[in-house]
Order: C-alpha cells, then sequence, then structure tokens
C-alpha cells in the first residue's frame, strides 16, 4: 500500500459488507467512460448512472451498453455545460440519498456537484482520477490553442475545483502511481485504481498462423505493423508517431501504421498535413474497434504497439498490448513512464528519432521484444488484471460505506 494511502481508503482489508449486501451506487459520468468499466461496475453493485444525454448518446456508449445487456439503470440529465450543470444538481438533491456511495467521474466541475451534495446530505462521494488535470489543460497551450491569459485563468480554476473536491469528498481512488501523487496534492485520501484492468483471458498471446489468420481477417497487410490504439486529441502526441514510422521506413524498415480510434479522419489528415512522403501507402486509419470483442484481434495481429503521448495518466494500451505479448514503444511521460518500465521500450517526449531506433530494434531481433513483451503480460497478470481491478474497488466501496 502506497504510502499516501489511509486506512479509511484501504483497498487490501477484506471487507464483509461487501459479502452480504450489494451496495447502491451512483457513477456521475459527465464525460465519456470505456464500456469495460460500467461492464465490470455492474458486476459488484446495484449500479445507476447519471450522464448528459447528448454526450451518453453520441459517443456510442448507450449502444454498447444496450448490446452488453448488462443490468444498469441510466438517468439521462439534458442540457449543455451551464444547463446540466444546474439539472444535475438537482437531480443529485433529490436522489443522492437513495445510494449508499457516489462514484464521481475525474475531480473538475463535474465531481463538484455530487462532492457539494454528498457532504450535504451526508453521502459518501468518491471522485475517481484517470488524467492529470492540470498537465493536460497545459499540453493546450504547448499547442497554442489557448492564449497565455486564458491558459492562467484556466489553470487557476482547475486548481480551485480539485481544491474545492478535495476538501468535500470522502477520498479519490487514482489510477497509478503517478496519479496517486498528483491527486495527494490535493486530496486529503487518495488509494490505487486500476480502472477496467485487463482481461488476460481475452488479451493474450497468439502464434504465428493465428497472426497471420488475424490480419487477413482484418485486412491488413502482410508488413511490420505498427497500432496506434489511441484517440487523437490535445495530450496526444500521433505527429511524432508519424514521423517516427516515416524514418524507420526511410531506413529500410517496410512499415505500416495503423490508427483505430473516433478520431481516425483528423489523423489521416495529420498525416498529410506532415507532408510525409508517399503517406496515403502506409498510413491506415479506421473507427474504434470494441474493446469487448474485437480490439484484441489488432493487439494479436500487429507487430509492435505506439504510444506517444504529451502528457499520460495511466496509458492502458501498452498495457494491453503486453497482455497480448505484443511490444511497446512508449513515451516516458507520466504514468507512462511507470507503470509499463522494463517491460514497454520507453522514449523520450517528442523524441521521433528515439522511437524509429526502437521499431529498427524490434524489427531486428523480434524473439528478443516478444521474450520482453511476455514478461509484461506476466506482470499485467499480477498487478493490472480485470479481476484485481474490480475486487479492489468492491472493497474500496464496501469500505468508505462501513466507515460512513
Amino acid at each position: 500500500m502506497s504510502s499516501i494511502c489511509t486506512e479509511i481508503l484501504d483497498s487490501t482489508k477484506p471487507v464483509e459488507v461487501g459479502e452480504t449486501k450489494r451496495l447502491k451506487v451512483l457513477f456521475a459520468l459527465e464525460g465519456f467512460t470505456d464500456i469495460r468499466f460500467l461492464v465490470g461496475l455492474s458486476e459488484i453493485c446495484d449500479l445507476t448512472v447519471a450522464t448528459p444525454s447528448r454526450q451518453y448518446r453520441e459517443s456510442g456508449l448507450h449502444d454498447r451498453l444496450v448490446q452488453s445487456g448488462v443490468n444498469v439503470k441510466v438517468h439521462e440529465i439534458d442540457g449543455g455545460r451551464l444547463r446540466y450543470q444546474l439539472a444535475s444538481f438537482a437531480y443529485l438533491w433529490k436522489e443522492v440519498q437513495q445510494f449508499d456511495v457516489v462514484l464521481s467521474q475525474e475531480v473538475l466541475r463535474g465531481s463538484l456537484n455530487s462532492c457539494l451534495i454528498g457532504k450535504l446530505k451526508r453521502i459518501p462521494v468518491l471522485t475517481y482520477m484517470c488524467i492529470a488535470p492540470v498537465e493536460y489543460f497545459r499540453c493546450r497551450s504547448e499547442r497554442r490553442e489557448c492564449g497565455a491569459v486564458k491558459a492562467r485563468i484556466g489553470e487557476a480554476v482547475i486548481r480551485s475545483l480539485m481544491w474545492m473536491n478535495g476538501k468535500l469528498a470522502a477520498g479519490c481512488i487514482a489510477m497509478g502511481p503517478y496519479l496517486q501523487r498528483v491527486a495527494a496534492r490535493s486530496f486529503g485520501h487518495v488509494v490505487n485504481g486500476l480502472y477496467y484492468g485487463v482481461d488476460t483471458e481475452l488479451y493474450k498471446p497468439v502464434n504465428s498462423a493465428d497472426r497471420e489468420r488475424l490480419r487477413r481477417e482484418l485486412r491488413l497487410p502482410n508488413k511490420f505493423l505498427i497500432l496506434l490504439s489511441s484517440r487523437i486529441s490535445h495530450e496526444k502526441d500521433p505527429e511524432t508517431v508519424l514521423r517516427a514510422v516515416a524514418l524507420a521506413r526511410s531506413r529500410g524498415l517496410d512499415a505500416v501504421l495503423i490508427n483505430l480510434g473516433g478520431g481516425f479522419e483528423r489523423f489521416l489528415k495529420l498525416a498529410k498535413d506532415l507532408h510525409l512522403s508517399d503517406a496515403d501507402a502506409w498510413v491506415l486509419g479506421r473507427p474504434a474497434a470494441h474493446p469487448m470483442h474485437g480490439l484484441e484481434k489488432y493487439y494479436q495481429a500487429v507487430d509492435c504497439l505506439a504510444q506517444a503521448s504529451l502528457s499520460e495518466g495511466a496509458g492502458m494500451s501498452p498495457v494491453e498490448a503486453l497482455a497480448c505479448g505484443t511490444p511497446a514503444v512508449c513515451t516516458a511521460v507520466g504514468g507512462l513512464a511507470e507503470i509499463p518500465k522494463g517491460y514497454a521500450r520507453l522514449v523520450p517526449r517528442r523524441d521521433h528519432v528515439s522511437m524509429a531506433d526502437e521499431f529498427l530494434r524490434v524489427a531486428a531481433h523480434r524473439e528478443e521484444a516478444r521474450r520482453q513483451a511476455l514478461d509484461g503480460r506476466a506482470f499485467v497478470k499480477r498487478e493490472w488484471s480485470r479481476s484485481k481491478a474490480f475486487g479492489d474497488l468492491a472493497n474500496i466501496l464496501a469500505s468508505v460505506v462501513r466507515d460512513k
């Protein structure tokens, strides 16, 4: 147990209440979350989700939840930012006492209503941190998406919201050791969380024959395949991956780069804007694959995963790749510098030359790279498994209710 964790959120303690009573949990979800988190959460509690209607439906989460068939109540709240904030306040004020505990996504504006009303109504609220808010916001300035004045005001607002929620909440679940340290600046009670973990029975290695079969099934070329399984947003660094693959190709590696994500069209446009040689021939983009039946096939079919970021809270893609025995090359930033360390190949931030060097090494020493990744699989099974993620979370939730 990390030194910044406290007894109130000690997930290592077996909690009797979790064995005898399914807790009523409200998940206050302002943005998007992975379907795997909702499915796993529904297995350990009586789950209700309160979420903005537009984001819930436009993100595809509604369809995935219906397809999953799990027993989850969803309360959709209409309105844009201001209207939603007021409507969610009214909803929580009326409904919150029906629940044993509230789990609130992230630690900013979306959690303020939950934390405030939970304090007033004496219902414990836990926030769940999966990103580093200040560091992610600074990436917008780095990309010149906001001016100096807006950047200063925005950072001050973020720090104020984190401070207020830290005072009001029962505690914070932070994803990985890096985010635990970030959360500890504002929250008195912090514990490690694994989000949805990795289903190592689904995300598993395949032999060379199955890899070739998967490539045919997925209509992938017989090249050195590099997967960028990441959405395109301000904290990611797809430019470095594109430049690294282009450099590796110029040195003789017949590589193809594949991006899976909702914004893959932006990725294809970025490749053109960078004026990379013959980019149309080696840059592919496809919609996001379903993470519970489809995404694993890409990890198993490719030769290497790449993830470059300007800031990263934890980074699940490298952990999923390692679970499949697939080598991973990542930026050594935030949680990426710690969680897969020793198993993934880490390179400096925005260093496309070092990343290209690692692609070439993986291609030249495939068995060695595979062995390193398989060592990573053992680490994932031990420390990041799905069963551990939701077992720990069940104990954390029950512990807070017990000590209420």
